[in-house]
């Protein structure tokens, strides 16, 4: 595995101007969403989007914020990297999760894109 990147996340009230259920967008960092969503790429993130069953979600969990596909099973909810040299995350419920993936975008790729809702 490679090494571990953090980057911080600001609270929404502390430096920014946007409303907390506008999407936004984050850099993906690692390989744990392998081959689904390469380092580098930009992912669109909707708060306030429905969360079910098989989404791509970024969720809140051990204290950080990851990416990761939301599924259900027999035992209740997990959080599950799409690299099998990651282990799954079983959560208590889907409020883990604090936004859906919406679209992808390779950065200076204009017609590399793939949407998600």
């Amino acid at each position: 595995m490679n090494e571990r990147k953090t980057i911080p996340i600001q609270d929404i009230n502390e430096a920014s101007s946007c409303a907390s259920a506008e999407p936004y967008a984050l850099m993906v960092l690692g390989d744990s969403m392998l081959p689904e969503f390469e380092e580098g790429e930009i992912i669109v993130v909707e708060p306030s989007g429905l969360v079910k069953d098989g989404s791509y979600v970024v969720a809140y969990v051990n204290d950080e914020y990851i990416s990761r596909q939301l599924v259900k099973h027999d035992d209740g909810w997990m959080l599950k990297p799409l690299n099998p040299l990651y282990e799954n995350i079983p959560v208590p419920d889907v409020d883990v999760a604090k936004g859906v993936v919406i679209m992808k975008k390779r950065p200076g790729k204009r017609s590399e894109q793939k949407r998600y809702i």
